[in-house]
């Protein structure tokens, strides 16, 4: 396993459409374990192929709503099904140090193949909804960017829940 070089915002590649998954094999698991690597090393909770310049509709998310943490991997993943509606504040590790309200869904449920071509679904709530939609959105070329409502300091953000714990 190696950790793999995230892109940032100015690269073009982060702007391609990704290609589907054909070959389930050895060079697709270093990818997945690759980026599982560079995931948990990065501090985020997803990571989408062409995040790290890789074309391939492949991502690894943590399911933090698991006691402890899952990192999920999902090939060609598609969202299948959603519902509510949650205004909350989203990054990139490819934005870095941006931050924005983006509404996303509050349930989502997502279609995806394992490393090994096998299909499964799997549902998420809160921060995995919010997950599965903007991974996915990465391997059809867009960043969160394009969905913020509105940008926050996230300084402010954090002393502004320091005071509010403080009452």
């Amino acid at each position: 396993m190696a950790l793999r070089n995230i892109l940032t915002q100015e690269d073009e590649q982060l702007r391609k459409h990704s290609r589907k998954v054909e070959k389930f094999d050895a060079r697709l698991h270093t990818l997945i374990d690759d980026m599982r690597e560079t995931l948990l090393n990065s501090g985020g909770v997803g990571l989408a192929a062409p995040q790290v310049g890789v074309l391939r509709r492949v991502v690894v998310l943590l399911d933090i709503n698991k006691d402890p943490e899952e990192v999920v991997e999902l090939v060609n993943p598609e969202v299948i099904e959603q519902s509510g509606e949650q205004r909350i504040v989203e990054g990139c590790l490819s934005v870095p140090g941006v931050y924005g309200y983006v509404t996303r869904p509050t349930w989502a449920k997502i279609r995806a193949q394992d490393r090994d071509g096998n299909w499964f679904e799997r549902e998420g709530e809160g921060v995995v909804a919010q997950c599965f939609c903007h991974e996915t959105e990465h391997l059809d070329g867009h960043l969160f960017t394009e969905k913020v409502e509105e940008y926050v300091d996230m300084e402010e953000l954090q002393r502004g829940d320091e005071e509010e714990d403080a009452e």
